[in-house]
C-alpha cells in the first residue's frame, strides 16, 4: 500500500516524521515483504535487512542527537515499528529490545554510561537485549531468583548467578540489561538491581561466567534469536549497575519504565500485523471467485472486512494515544496497558478473519497469511499477558476513580 492508504493514518505529524515513515514504508515494501516468508520458514536471521535498518539510522531513532541519534519521539518509533511489523514482525523484535535498553541508559544511566554506550548504540555497533524473565517466572518480576553479590576480593564488583529465559536477541546482542536480586528476598521488588552486561555476540560461553546455550525453537516469531542466559559467577564492575550506586535496589522501577515503552512497541506490532492481514484479505477477496463472482461481492465477506478494518483503526488510535501520553512525560502505564491489550487481541482476531477469508489456501505456506497466523499469538503474551494488562488497567482505574466519602454521599443523594 502506498502513503495514501486509507487505514492507520496519524494526524498531526511533522514533515520530518512523515518523511521518516515514508522511507521506512518504502524499505518494508521493497526489502522486507518480498523475502520475509522465505526467511521465516528457514528460521534465518535477516542480516541484510538489519544492515539496511542500520543504514537508515533506525537503531538510533530515539537516541538524542548529542549522542549521534535522530532524537525522535516514542510516537515516531511506534509508527516505524507498525510499518516494520507490517512487513515481518520478527524484524520489529530485533530493534525493540535495543530500543528498550537505549531508553534505560538514556533515562536512568549515569553520564558516563550514556557517553560510553549511546553513541555506539545509535550507530548500531552495540545492539541491546533485555532480560527479566526466568524459567520459573514470567510476569511475577518481584520473585526473581537470579542473584548479584559483592565480590570478596576488596573490589566493588558484583558476581551474578542465575538463569534467565526468553531473551530476545540474546545471541546477537552485545549489551544485555539484566535484572537480578541484590537484597533479601523479603525486600520483593525493592531488592532488585539492573546491570548493563557487555558481551560478545554468539552462543556458548561468550565470556567467563556467561553462557548463551542456543536459540529456543518457537511456533512463530522466527528469524530473531530467543535464548536462555546462564550466569555462574559472572563478574560485573560496579560502574555497570544501571544508574551507578544510586541504582542499586532501583532495578524494578527502571525496568518497568522500559517495559512501559515496550508495551507501546508490542501494541504497534499488533497494529502492523493486523494491517497486513487486512491488506492480504481484501486483495484476496477481490481475486478469488465463488458462485460466479469475486467473494468480496458476498455480504458475509464484506462484514468480515468491515470488522477487520474497524479493529485496525481502533488499535492504531489507542496505540498513538499511548505513545503521545508517554512522550508528554507523565505516567503512561494505563494508556500503554490498554493499547497493548487491545492491539494484541484485535490483531489475533483480524488475522483469524483473514485466515478464514483465504479458505484452504490460508493453511498453505505459499500464502503469507499462514505466517501471520503463527506470529500473532506471541503478541498475546509478549511484554505481559492480557491478564496482566487488565490487572494494571483495573488498578490504575481504581486509583484514578478512588471513592471518597463525599463522592459516595453524592451518589446516594442522586
Amino acid at each position: 500500500m502506498g502513503s495514501d492508504r486509507r487505514l492507520a493514518r496519524t494526524e498531526g505529524l511533522t514533515d520530518v516524521q512523515r518523511e521518516i515513515l515514508a522511507t521506512v514504508r518504502s524499505f518494508v515494501d521493497k526489502e522486507i515483504i518480498p523475502v520475509a516468508s522465505d526467511l521465516e520458514h528457514r528460521d534465518e536471521y535477516p542480516g541484510e535487512i538489519v544492515a539496511g535498518l542500520k543504514d537508515l539510522g533506525l537503531f538510533g531513532l530515539t537516541i538524542p542527537e548529542e549522542y549521534g541519534g535522530l532524537g525522535e519521539s516514542l510516537l515516531t518509533y511506534a509508527l516505524c515499528v507498525e510499518e516494520i511489523a507490517r512487513g515481518w514482525m520478527s524484524v520489529s523484535g530485533i530493534i525493540n529490545t535495543h530500543f528498550i535498553v537505549a531508553h534505560l541508559v538514556q533515562h536512568h544511566g549515569t553520564p558516563e554510561q550514556r557517553a560510553h554506550l549511546l553513541p555506539r548504540m545509535a550507530a548500531g555497533e552495540v545492539r541491546g537485549a533485555f532480560s527479566m524473565s526466568e524459567p520459573g517466572l514470567g510476569s511475577d518480576v518481584a520473585a526473581i531468583a537470579a542473584r548479584a553479590v559483592r565480590a570478596r576480593d576488596g573490589s566493588d564488583a558484583f558476581l551474578l548467578t542465575g538463569q534467565k529465559m526468553w531473551v530476545t536477541n540474546g545471541g546477537t546482542a552485545s549489551l544485555v540489561a539484566v535484572l537480578c536480586r541484590t537484597g533479601d528476598s523479603a525486600g520483593g521488588h525493592r531488592a532488585l538491581t539492573a546491570f548493563l552486561v557487555e558481551k560478545e555476540p554468539g552462543f556458548g560461553e561468550v565470556m567467563p561466567g556467561l553462557t548463551i546455550p542456543g536459540t529456543i525453537r518457537k511456533m512463530g516469531y522466527k528469524g530473531v534469536d530467543t535464548t536462555e542466559l546462564v550466569m555462574d559467577g559472572l563478574r560485573i564492575p560496579a560502574d555497570r549497575v544501571l544508574g551507578g550506586e544510586a541504582g542499586i535496589g532501583r532495578g524494578f522501577y527502571q525496568m518497568m519504565d522500559g517495559v512501559e515503552v515496550g508495551r507501546v512497541n508490542v501494541a504497534a506490532r499488533g497494529c502492523g500485523v493486523a494491517l497486513r492481514a487486512f491488506e492480504l484479505a481484501i486483495a484476496y477477496a477481490q481475486e478469488r471467485r465463488a458462485f460466479g463472482r469475486p467473494i468480496a461481492g458476498h455480504q458475509a465477506i464484506q462484514f468480515r472486512l468491515a470488522e477487520m478494518a474497524t479493529r485496525v483503526e481502533a488499535a492504531h488510535a489507542l496505540t498513538v494515544r499511548a505513545a503521545r501520553a508517554k512522550d508528554a512525560g507523565g505516567r503512561g502505564d494505563l494508556e500503554a496497558g490498554m493499547a497493548k491489550y487491545l492491539a494484541a487481541e484485535f490483531c489475533k482476531e483480524v488475522v483469524e478473519h483473514a485466515f478464514r477469508i483465504h479458505g484452504g489456501y490460508g493453511f498453505s505456506q505459499e500464502y503469507e497469511i499462514e505466517r501471520l497466523y503463527r506470529e500473532a499469538p506471541m503478541l498475546l503474551i509478549g511484554e505481559g499477558t492480557a491478564e496482566i494488562q487488565k490487572m494494571i488497567i483495573g488498578r490504575r482505574l481504581l486509583e484514578e476513580y478512588r471513592a471518597t466519602g463525599a463522592g459516595r454521599a453524592e451518589h446516594r443523594a442522586a
